[in-house]
């Protein structure tokens, strides 16, 4: 599997420069040898396996649908990647009477998790944009009592995956992995009451659902989350982890429609949505009104930005007319030739990625070619460090950017942002008393006593 730990490298170097921040939360909850199960939550296409792949350390070969091994770069990167085509109803003429034979592809998987390597499942089927997960399938469910009744003596981790995305198809966004605890595989079901195995994968399924939503955010719509998310930012600390801050989204999710009939709940929301939309209205985010502006500190901030950007600048412009128009490429070609909304990001991921492996080797080559050898290898270092130097710059300008169009609007809006900024401070009071009232009691707060909270 040589070449699959060179894929695997190469992903995790890729996603660490597609992605601003990843954090990584269960490690150990995966065990280092063994059958293993990774069920994940499907919510950004062909990126979703990547990150599992990239950040699990151990070799996953996904189930996939069949229809992508069509494709000459995704079939061959998924080949390499040892995945197993799926045939599924809904991509061969969608009726369930449509004979479909995948008993090759699960006993292809049975014998991966038999020889105690990894498989990779996303039970909801298809990637989505839906505000909460989809009503799971039962193959990840009858695959594990399948082999378990096969090789009793041989356990298989059930490891429900969580992946949480913030901006999800923006470049240098950030993302949460979460690997739960592993759910337990039962015993094989009584063939005399249960003889297909529906009743048991059925169960099963249930258990890997529940394990599933509390690790992933889930609410009956996007206004849903865009409000409550508000709600969180309201009312977390400062310095606050992925992790935490997913935690704290998911309990309001959960919470909120057992409390949304109160009237001091429907009127404090109401009062959350309508500052959200003044505030975006004035192109301004919560972060900038939690502080103060003072001169000093954006000065001082103004002063980190540059020296960091001359710091970087001198090595991204020895590559910078490589990296510029590609860079601008990847970024429109990504939209508009997505097939679908859920693989925009995807969709620049992988044609960042194969097109920079591409010129990189060409590059590369045809130094050594003309140059020699030693100048080959030292043009194979110099251009994807001069790229890592160019994403930081880019960065660095947006950050200034971003930076001095706040100070324009707090300076040119100064009513507007002196409103927000009060209804903000009584909103956090507001919020953190009504989190305190409605609280459930046999939950544990996260954080210690609040502004506004009950003593």
């Amino acid at each position: 599997m040589l070449v699959y730990r060179i894929l695997q490298w190469l992903f995790r170097v890729a996603t660490r420069v597609f992605f601003r921040r990843i954090e990584i939360v269960g490690l150990g909850n995966i065990p280092a040898d063994g059958g293993v199960i990774f069920i994940g939550n499907h919510p950004n296409s062909l990126l979703d396996p990547i990150l599992i792949t990239a950040h699990c350390g151990r070799i996953v070969h996904f189930a996939a649908k069949d229809t992508l091994f069509d494709s000459p770069l995704v079939g061959w990167l998924l080949r390499r990647m040892g995945a197993v085509p799926v045939r599924r109803r809904m991509d061969h003429g969608g009726g369930e009477s449509a004979a479909l034979d995948n008993d090759a592809a699960f006993a292809a998987l049975h014998q991966v998790l038999l020889d105690g390597r990894a498989v990779g499942i996303f039970p909801e089927g298809l990637s989505h944009l839906d505000s909460q997960l989809a009503p799971l399938k039962t193959g990840a469910a009858r695959i594990a009592l399948a082999v378990h009744r096969k090789a009793p003596d041989r356990p298989v981790h059930l490891i429900p995956t969580g992946l949480v995305y913030f901006t999800r198809h923006r470049f240098r966004s950030s993302v949460l992995i979460q690997f739960g605890a592993p759910v337990a595989v039962p015993a094989a079901p009584d063939d005399a009451r249960d003889p297909d195995g529906r009743v048991a994968a059925r169960a099963l399924t249930g258990q890997i659902e529940a394990r599933l939503r509390a690790l992933t955010i889930n609410a009956d719509s996007w206004d849903t989350i865009w409000v409550l998310d508000g709600v969180r930012r309201l009312y977390q600390p400062p310095g606050l982890s992925l992790e935490d801050r997913v935690e704290l989204s998911r309990r309001f999710n959960i919470g909120y429609p057992q409390v949304a009939h109160h009237a001091d709940v429907r009127e404090l929301v109401g009062r959350v949505r309508a500052y959200l939309t003044r505030m975006s209205a004035v192109g301004l985010r919560d972060d900038t009104l939690r502080r103060e502006l003072s001169v000093r500190d954006t000065a001082a901030r103004v002063v980190a930005h540059l020296g960091l950007l001359l710091f970087w600048a001198p090595l991204s412009l020895v590559g910078a007319p490589l990296h510029l128009p590609l860079g601008l490429a990847f970024r429109f070609l990504g939209q508009w030739t997505s097939p679908r909304k859920d693989t925009v990001a995807t969709t620049k991921f992988l044609l960042g990625f194969l097109t920079m492996l591409l010129v990189y080797g060409v590059l590369a080559g045809l130094v050594g070619w003309k140059l020699g050898l030693w100048a080959g290898v030292l043009t194979a270092l110099a251009l994807p460090l001069s790229g890592w130097a160019f994403v930081h710059v880019i960065g660095r300008v947006d950050a200034l950017r971003h930076l001095i169009l706040t100070l324009v609007r707090v300076f040119r809006l100064r009513r507007e942002v002196a409103a927000l900024r009060a209804e903000r401070a009584q909103l956090v009071v507001d919020v953190v008393a009504a989190v305190d009232r409605h609280r459930p009691a046999d939950m544990e707060p996260m954080f210690g006593p609040r502004p506004g909270m009950a003593t």
